[in-house]
């Protein structure tokens, strides 16, 4: 086959400009992740030698060798694992597979600084060879193929792909260094990195000098050896290589269980959201193990999607060696190491919100979106969850849980309230809270998804209903309320002065509401939708329509505050004028009762049309 040249995709050539220019300050890492590229690759090949036994062709010894060559200014490292086919160099070295790369990509700001935090969160793998090389060589055969493959290309937006017949099973990377990175010829300095970046292998690393080869690394599984005998910095680099991750751990948990069933987890909360937090497949990244061989690192069965961001290794002794991912699914010993994981994790959590509540608010702050999801789908453990949940609300500015909501609650307050929408900002302008704020009731912000799922699901805390600010049922009349704020409520004579208007529009706007009727909940507002009792929430049928599981709206019910200046004077006009000398401004009311929850006019050009004609006759 004659050389082939082909272009980076654009995804590629993005990040490998800022892998160059972000991290150059930290190049000593293009090792670490070279290294850990290279263990990944032996561990997927003994995982395939369990049944394939032929792939390992008699050399089932595996090991990652490090070649430094002054003379040549070439820094080799080779392993003798999977190793790659013609079309895995395209897929892993020309293209990135992962999902969310376009949104990613979409984040990068071009500062540095921020952009090497992102970058963290990505992984940036091979191509961290390009920090120091200005020519990398991968020579490469897969395991089980008969025909190798060189792949070469100098990072600039080209790569070329030639056959390579001697290439031997695993992957060789020689990456030509630039002139000022020649400090990685040195042995020395060689060892200190490999030492402290990759001790926890468990992989032999061995570095060539001159015509011996010395195992430089520790080459045990970290998660074997006692708590006691690791360092919080192996912890850190493990968690780095197992994550392929910049950040440093939120939370270390490394436990061994034994009984009825054994095993170890080493499993890592991290400090900062990974990319893929959100993505629709929702897979776990922690990698099984059985007596210390990898299996996979997608598991499904292993944890729950609402513990998705959790990074780590689980090292089974029960599981039989030739377990296949299908048989995984059901594998009653897998079901019982993910009740003992979950047990584990959410008393670890718990430890962190009773001991350190500053901590665990940026803990919340990156994944209580995730873990709020265990509320709606894990029924046995949802009050646990619940209790770890963390709230924003109209009386504090920091993180509540619900059981200091509950105990902030009114004399005379018999539910708990709520609001769902985009933004906390935004919900503290909503004009649902203005009676809820005049009568000093707190009202829990959610504005997350999941709120809309979880929320139903639970029905109540502690006795106390979850109420919706936007139901009709919302009732506050049994709530003790300051005196000015009692003052402020229309009186019975002051409300049904307003039937005439009520009649009127409910003519004019027809079936585009639900109902007209009278507010208790508005102090400053001229009007709002609430929805009807079991009617669906507003801002979950605007969720809906954005994702089109919805094509059409609601009628909602239209309340009007019948101490705002507009309204009476509209009540006015009803009695001397009937109900078409306001008809333009019963649509109008609507519109701005729908602008204020974040919808479009049902008719923007009509609007545009009443806007003007209200607004000529006000300046006439």
């Amino acid at each position: 086959m004659a050389e082939e040249k082909r272009e980076f995709q654009a995804e590629v050539a993005k990040l490998l400009d800022i892998v160059v220019h972000s991290l150059y300050s930290n190049k000593e890492i293009f090792l670490r992740e070279l290294v850990s590229n290279a263990s990944d690759a032996c561990d997927k090949l003994r995982y395939e030698a369990q049944t394939q036994a032929q792939l390992t062709e008699g050399d089932a010894e595996f090991r990652i060798r490090v070649i430094p060559d002054k003379e040549a200014g070439t820094l080799v490292i080779a392993d003798n694992g999977i190793g790659m086919n013609r079309d895995d160099l395209i897929n892993n070295l020309g293209t990135i597979a992962k999902s969310g790369t376009a949104e990613f990509m979409s984040r990068l700001s071009g500062d540095a600084k921020k952009d090497t935090s992102l970058i963290g969160q990505f992984g940036v793998g091979f191509y961290s060879a390009f920090m120091v090389a200005d020519k990398v060589v991968v020579t490469t055969r897969r395991a089980g193929d008969s025909q190798g493959w060189r792949w070469e290309s100098d990072g600039k937006g080209t790569f070329t792909i030639t056959e390579a017949a001697d290439a031997p099973r695993g992957a060789s990377l020689e990456l030509h260094l630039r002139d000022d990175s020649k400090e990685f010829l040195d042995a020395f300095r060689l060892k200190s990195i490999i030492k402290r970046y990759s001790d926890h292998i468990g992989i032999p690393v061995l570095l060539k000098e001159g015509d011996t080869e010395d195992t430089v690394n520790a080459a045990s599984a970290l998660w074997t050896r006692a708590k006691t005998d690791i360092t919080d910095e192996q912890y850190k680099e493990f968690y780095h290589h197992v994550a392929h991750a910049f950040d440093e751990p939120w939370q270390t948990i490394h436990y061994r269980a034994e009984g009825a069933i054994e095993y170890t987890g080493l499993l890592f909360v991290p400090g900062s959201k990974p990319f893929d937090l959100f993505q629709p497949e929702r897979k776990n990244h922690v990698k099984l193990y059985v007596k210390r061989v990898f299996i996979t690192d997608d598991a499904e069965g292993l944890l729950p999607p609402y513990l998705r961001f959790l990074r780590g290794v689980v090292d089974s002794q029960d599981l039989p060696l030739n377990v296949s991912r299908e048989m995984l699914q059901h594998n009653p010993v897998l079901a019982k190491i993910k009740t003992g994981l979950v047990k584990r994790v959410l008393s670890e959590l718990k430890k962190r919100a009773e001991g350190d509540a500053e901590s665990y608010a940026s803990f919340w702050e990156n994944f209580g979106p995730v873990l709020k999801e265990g509320i709606y789908e894990d029924f046995e453990r949802k009050t646990d969850i619940v209790a770890l949940s963390r709230f924003k609300t109209t009386s504090t500015d920091g993180w509540s849980s619900l059981d200091e909501v509950v105990g902030r609650m009114k004399e005379g307050q018999e539910s708990l309230y709520y609001a769902t929408g985009d933004s906390v900002d935004a919900l503290k302008k909503s004009p649902q809270l203005e009676g809820f704020l005049a009568k000093g009731v707190e009202v829990l912000l959610l504005t997350d998804p999941i709120d809309e799922f979880w929320v139903p699901a639970l029905g109540e805390w502690n006795g106390k209903k979850l109420v919706a600010v936007t139901d009709s049922s919302a009732d506050l009349s049994a709530v003790k309320a300051d005196p000015e704020a009692e003052a402020a409520k229309p009186e019975a004579a002051e409300a049904a002065s307003l039937d005439t208007l009520i009649a009127a529009l409910k003519l004019n706007l027809g079936e585009s509401v639900k109902d007209v009727r009278v507010s208790d909940r508005l102090t400053a507002s001229a009007v709002c939708l609430v929805a009807d009792q079991g009617q669906m929430s507003l801002h979950l049928e605007k969720l809906l329509k954005a994702h089109k599981q919805v094509d059409h709206d609601t009628p909602r019910i239209l309340e009007v505050n019948p101490r705002h200046g507009l309204i009476k004077a509209l009540a006015e006009r009803v009695k001397s004028s009937g109900r078409e000398s306001i008809e333009d401004a019963s649509w109008l009311l609507l519109d701005q009762a729908r602008i204020v929850e974040g919808e479009m006019p049902a008719d923007p050009v009509e609007f545009t049309r009443r806007l003007a004609a209200m607004m000529e006759k006000g300046v006439a």
